[in-house]
């Protein structure tokens, strides 16, 4: 049986879990909410490179990505952060939805799916 890795583990959550070879990463949020959308999708982009390569991968091996926007008006700004970032070459597939996220000044929360 191979073993899952849990990595920033609390009582209620782990932000990453490694298990046969793929990683699954917690939503992530930005932690600076007075930033715009633009902004607190960079943070947490920047948030999932540095989980990503604690489990020693990267975003070359991302596998699924699911956008979750507090108000579509930030669609385009989000966008914008993504595209500087995501590895052209080598895209996940991706799906964007707006949804009440838990805290209210939260503009972004990004899962990710990625092999190790």
């Amino acid at each position: 049986m191979t073993t899952i890795q849990r990595f920033h583990a609390n009582e209620r959550l782990a932000e990453m879990c490694v298990y046969n070879g793929v990683a699954y990463l917690a939503g992530q949020v930005p932690e600076n909410t007075q930033d715009n959308a633009y902004e607190q999708t960079k943070e947490v982009l920047g948030l999932i490179d540095k989980l990503l390569a604690e489990a020693g991968s990267d975003k070359r091996k991302i596998l699924n990505a699911q956008i979750f926007l507090a108000d579509m008006q930030d669609y385009a700004e989000m966008n914008r952060a993504w595209d500087e970032w995501v590895d052209r070459h080598n895209p996940p597939s991706r799906a964007t939805v707006e949804a009440k996220l838990a805290v209210p000044e939260w503009k972004v929360e990004i899962v990710i799916t990625a092999a190790v």
